[in-house]
């Protein structure tokens, strides 16, 4: 039975700042709502908008930050641990780089760095079980991701080691979250060692099939990748518990393709784009979806180098909400069939009764 996809919904992570409307969780979801989004996506690491470590202790508090979206008129679809995800796992190459997502206090200390991001991300379980939740979106963060082309050659074994390291930090976590009735849709992503289709079975084979090891499907990154995002559909759909929507654009020439060259975002061959300025067919994606009965938030992610994200985000909504199909529970030739009858079907086929 196809489902209808709630929306449209915004991640308030590319929004806030230190200027108002967007400098506070009343004045943020207002706006979002003023611009037609029913839902907001919260980032846990941004404590302008939300202190998840009171959530984790503090029912009262859930209920305040449930009531502050209530009253702007939107809901809370999802809580994000993107940041503290990454942080999960760091290979020694990205350590300098990935400092930035933790307190200045744990910068060059990896290890203390990483045990406060698992407590991060444990206590977004907790958080969301008390908001009423049950699905959240996060990082798998990486080891492997430095040797993805394989040159020089990898070691036998690498690959493997990597992701079955992975799959032992990651299992404790998942098992708070199974715990609290929540699930991880992690988002599938260049830079994390789950990056496409293969490397998310890989990770989910070293998690033994833990039923909390979701997908926070994004097809802007798989178009980047030139993979067909629309099959994945039909592959994943039921790992699926969360929607990204967000463009992307692929022109590759005579001097770049995937890898881009190293050029910057405006120079690249793949670039994300605001809603509806690249190449990502959504009139397929919500087709797919509805018809694998996703019935949860279709949430704009908004990324575009040349677009400024307040156009952005007052053209994402009228776009999301465009495509949402209202899911039917009647065939639509149902007007010319009949009861069905054994003797009748019998003697169509022609066959004794």
């Amino acid at each position: 039975m196809p489902g209808t996809i709630k929306g449209p919904a915004l991640f308030l992570a590319q929004f806030a700042d230190d200027a108002a409307p967007f400098n506070s969780l009343p004045a943020i979801t207002a706006w979002a709502a003023d611009l037609g989004y029913k839902g907001v996506q919260i980032p846990t690491f941004d404590s302008r908008l939300f202190d998840l470590d009171r959530a984790a202790e503090s029912q009262d508090y859930c209920d305040e930050v449930a009531g502050i979206c209530a009253e702007s008129g939107v809901e809370i679809t999802e809580l994000s641990t993107h940041l503290q995800g990454q942080l999960v796992a760091v290979n020694p190459a990205y350590d300098l780089s990935f400092d930035a997502f933790a307190p200045e206090r744990l910068h060059r200390n990896p290890k203390a760095r990483q045990e406060w991001a698992v407590d991060q991300v444990k206590k977004a379980a907790i958080a969301s079980r008390r908001l009423g939740l049950t699905t959240s979106v996060s990082f798998t963060g990486s080891l492997a991701f430095p040797y993805l082309y394989p040159w020089p050659q990898r070691p036998p074994g690498l690959i493997e080691e990597a992701f079955a390291e992975l799959a032992r930090r990651w299992k404790p976590i998942l098992d708070i979250y199974d715990e609290n009735g929540v699930d991880i849709g992690y988002e599938i992503h260049p830079g994390e060692d789950v990056f496409d289709g293969a490397t998310f079975e890989m990770f989910v084979d070293a998690l033994n099939g833990h039923p909390r090891a979701q997908i926070n499907y994004d097809p802007s990154h798989f178009l980047l990748q030139q993979l067909d995002y629309l099959a994945f559909i039909d592959l994943y759909h039921d790992r699926i518990c969360a929607f990204h929507v967000k463009d992307a654009e692929f022109n590759p020439d005579g001097r770049q393709g995937v890898y881009s060259g190293y050029q910057g975002w405006t120079g690249r061959a793949g670039r994300f784009r605001s809603l509806g300025d690249g190449q990502v067919d959504f009139a397929g994606i919500f087709s797919k979806l509805t018809q694998y009965g996703y019935d949860s938030w279709a949430v704009l992610e908004w990324e575009c180098c040349l677009k400024s994200p307040q156009q952005g985000a007052a053209e994402g909504a009228p776009f999301i909400a465009s495509h949402i199909i209202e899911s039917t529970g009647k065939t639509f030739d149902d007007f010319a069939g009949g009861e069905a009858d054994h003797a009748q079907i019998k003697a169509m086929l022609g066959l004794e009764s």
